[in-house]
């Protein structure tokens, strides 16, 4: 826990198809094309791409546009925005106005309610609301790994642990019972220990979750070493646990059991028969990963770490010879690329990634692609939209997220973000009086609204 031709349609239908197209006139120096990347009916995230179609480089940029009362935009990432009522001026930041010819650059924004644009100009210039042909995805920037589809496409029906079932490693990435590539999405619990309400588990709240944030998978973050965290109440902790993986069965959700812990060689014992008992009780179910280190600190990857995730791999193979197993890295999860050198020995195992968007970014994002190089399979278990203490000045750096979030997407890599509880931080996703059971569309806080777009 540190823890851009603008297209559009005045249609709701044409919104919910996904995408659709607004074409500026000859006399602007850029076009722009709107699409609809997520939709859930009482709002969806838009992104406008502006492409310079001139034969000479433009310095800079600027798209307006109304949208109708009931309407409005609650974030915005990669672009400088002023609103005015209901009127919204979008322009560039510092690094993306410059644009050669035929260069494009994108921003994105989050909207309350269903209302589309209109009234729309881009540098001054009027440009039609309607009409249009459907943007093109834009390839990512990194290229995913290269694992063949599988012969039959997946179920798209049922929960998904009906959907995907038995999960497994294969190469750099996870797959499903049909060796299809699955990226998990999901959220953290708060430190067991320290939610302020068991939202993590409550049933209703999980099945809430799931039918309309498309939640596939929650973590169950179990404080190990707190006061009243698993070491000195080992009885609530792991009812706590036990009671958020039968409610994962029952949901037909993933469920991570992570040893939320920074000092795990000081209590391996512990680790050891903990994850073996669970083991042998629940490691015959699809729906179990299991984490067994959140965040080592600054320790020897080889002379602390390895053999520690040695001996409770070692454990839980006992019992569970196929569920997924997530393996802290040094750093607070940060050096996959260390691990990477000297990975450890077994089957399905992957390695734990965490980032927080004000304070990483490509750096970090170079050592996971180190990583992926070397063959290790990543799962970022926790992330936030914030600085690395889960964002108590209550920023949200969301054009960094986004580019996570792109990074993850391309490689296929799995996610919880952090954290399900109510506070003042960026990373808790509920704002007060947020009922235990779900209905959280009127809850959301700091960096929720784009987490859940980023889930549907």
């Amino acid at each position: 826990m540190r823890t851009l031709r603008l297209v559009t349609s005045l249609a709701v239908a044409g919104l919910l198809a996904g995408a659709v197209a607004m074409i500026a006139t000859p006399a602007s120096a850029a076009t722009v094309v709107f699409s609809v990347t997520n939709n859930w009916g009482s709002g969806y995230q838009g992104q406008v791409t502006v492409t310079n179609d001139t034969s000479a480089p433009i310095s800079s940029w600027r798209v307006e546009f109304d949208l109708p009362a009931g309407t409005s935009i609650s974030q915005s990432w990669n672009a400088q925005q002023v609103t005015s009522g209901n009127h919204y001026t979008f322009s560039n930041v510092s690094w993306n106005g410059t644009l050669g010819a035929g260069a494009s650059t994108s921003f994105g924004f989050l909207v309350n309610g269903s209302g589309t644009p209109v009234n729309c100009t881009v540098n001054g210039n009027s440009v039609s609301c309607t009409g249009g042909t459907p943007p093109t995805t834009r390839p990512p920037t990194t290229a995913p790994p290269t694992t063949p589809p599988p012969s039959t496409p997946p179920p798209t029906t049922g929960t998904p642990v009906q959907r995907y079932g038995q999960l497994r490693v294969c190469g750099t990435t996870m797959c499903d019972k049909n060796g299809a590539r699955v990226q998990l999405r999901g959220v953290s619990s708060m430190w067991l220990n320290w939610e302020t309400a068991p939202y993590a588990e409550n049933l209703s709240a999980l099945t809430w979750m799931r039918d309309n944030w498309n939640l596939q998978v929650i973590r169950a973050a179990m404080g190990v070493e707190p006061a009243g965290a698993y070491l000195s109440d080992p009885g609530k902790a792991r009812a706590q646990v036990e009671t958020i993986i039968n409610n994962a069965v029952t949901a037909g959700v993933y469920v991570i059991v992570d040893w939320h812990a920074h000092e795990a060689q000081n209590n391996q014992s512990q680790a050891v028969a903990f994850f073996g008992d669970l083991a042998r009780r629940y490691g015959h179910l699809p729906n179990v990963i299991w984490e067994t280190w959140n965040e080592p600190l600054q320790f020897s990857w080889t002379g602390v770490i390895k053999p520690y995730h040695q001996a409770v791999v070692s454990a839980i193979r006992a019992a569970d010879p196929d569920n997924i197993v997530v393996l802290g890295t040094p750093t607070w999860s940060q050096d996959v690329d260390v691990a990477a050198a000297s990975p450890v020995s077994g089957t399905n195992l992957m390695y734990t990634l965490h980032f927080y968007s004000c304070t990483h970014g490509a750096s970090l994002r170079a050592k996971g692609d180190t990583a992926i190089r070397a063959g290790l399979a990543l799962f970022v278990t926790e992330w936030g939209a914030s600085n690395a203490d889960g964002g108590l000045d209550g920023r949200a750096c969301l054009p960094e997220a986004q580019s996570w979030i792109d990074w993850m997407k391309a490689n296929n890599i799995s996610w919880t973000a952090w954290k399900l509880d109510v506070g003042t931080d960026t990373t808790n996703l509920l704002s007060p009086g947020a009922p235990v059971t779900g209905g959280w569309n009127n809850y959301l806080h700091g960096h929720a609204p784009f987490v859940v777009a980023n889930m549907r």
